[in-house]
């Protein structure tokens, strides 16, 4: 699904490229917002379905004990990184955080393979050892999961370097939070990147409130798009709630790291609807806060009323649609509750010294 968006060609801009973000109060009603296809909507709208699917079943499985550990839901946050990897090409990258589950996916690897490693079977992505956290796929350029805040912005800026060392014409899309965008390691990185103009593309995933305290408590600059004005580094604000925002700012971003002009960064204001992870009761917010981006600014909920109103998709077709997702997804549990738990031997393997 996800090599579906990228290869599903590219928006008409015109004067959408002038303009396709907007603040957290004006979401959804940016004039220039560009326009999808039928076959972008219906490709974001698998993307992003799949992941929430994958996801509510994830945190249904966590709460029935077969899945131990941490747990960081994507759910609210779907359209960021479905829209910034119908931007890419083959062969650019993908580096995150702790809450990646939708980032698998997105980038095409196996719902099952991800399943399994969330429930410690050896048919996980990295063979049970790894879970929630810490999965990679060398044939999907996905290199993690990181459970440490902030590392895999160094890590990504060292992706990076690699690209430009190697003279690839690969970028880097490194994703991180708001809550980890204070890490001193993250402006060692800007720095970087920018002084050796770098091939990556920085995107800050600002749901507001970090581990769960509001990013005006704890950030002194709140326009995350700004934290690379010291160092010359451009960046810009982005509904990231709506899917076809983020894929044209993320065509902008990914153009201008691969024409060798250096980093950029892209804040995507976006909203989780669940805690930092399953074990958060998120009491610091209102459930009047939750519906109302969920009423209002839902990702997958914006396609949906196109593929109805624009695109005259009928309620049984999208029905279908969620019927296979839903397949897909239930396959994977059940591959992820019946495969076999790693042999103990593995303990021993994988390991550098």
């Amino acid at each position: 699904m996800a090599v579906a968006a990228r290869k599903a060609g590219r928006v008409a801009t015109g004067t959408a490229n002038k303009s396709t973000s907007t603040k957290s109060s004006a979401r959804g009603a940016a004039l220039n917002t560009p326009q999808f296809d039928k076959n972008q909507d219906l490709s974001a709208y698998n993307d992003m379905l799949l992941i929430r699917r994958f996801e509510e079943k994830s945190g249904q499985m966590y709460g029935m004990g077969l899945i131990g550990g941490f747990c960081h839901l994507y759910i609210g946050q779907e359209a960021v990184v479905v829209g910034m990897q119908m931007a890419t090409i083959e062969g650019d990258q993908l580096i995150t955080g702790y809450r990646d589950h939708g980032h698998m996916l997105a980038c095409g690897m196996d719902a099952k393979g991800v399943m399994a490693e969330l429930t410690g079977r050896r048919g996980g992505l990295s063979k049970g050892k790894g879970g929630s956290m810490h999965m990679f796929s060398k044939e999907k350029h996905f290199y993690g999961g990181h459970g440490i805040v902030g590392a895999q912005v160094s890590l990504g800026t060292g992706i990076a370097f690699a690209n430009h060392y190697r003279e690839n014409g690969n970028v880097c899309l490194t994703y991180f939070g708001d809550g980890a965008a204070n890490q001193g390691q993250v402006y060692e990185s800007f720095n970087m990147a920018q002084l050796w103009k770098l091939p990556v593309v920085y995107v800050i995933e600002n749901n507001r409130y970090a581990m769960g305290t509001s990013v005006s408590r704890a950030s002194a600059q709140t326009d995350f798009s700004k934290r690379g004005v010291s160092f010359g580094i451009p960046g810009e604000q982005v509904d990231g709630m709506d899917v076809r925002a983020v894929y044209a700012a993320g065509q902008r971003a990914i153009e201008h790291a691969r024409s060798g002009k250096g980093p950029y960064i892209l804040e995507m204001q976006t909203y989780r609807y669940r805690g930092h992870s399953m074990s958060d009761p998120a009491k610091y917010r209102t459930k009047d806060e939750v519906a109302r981006m969920r009423e209002e600014h839902d990702p997958i909920e914006q396609v949906r009323r196109r593929l109805l109103e624009t695109w005259k998709l009928s309620e049984d077709e999208l029905k279908a649609i969620d019927s296979r997702v839903r397949e897909i997804v239930n396959e994977a549990a059940e591959f992820a509750t019946h495969d076999p738990e790693p042999d103990p031997s593995e303990l021993y393997t994988d390991i550098l010294l």
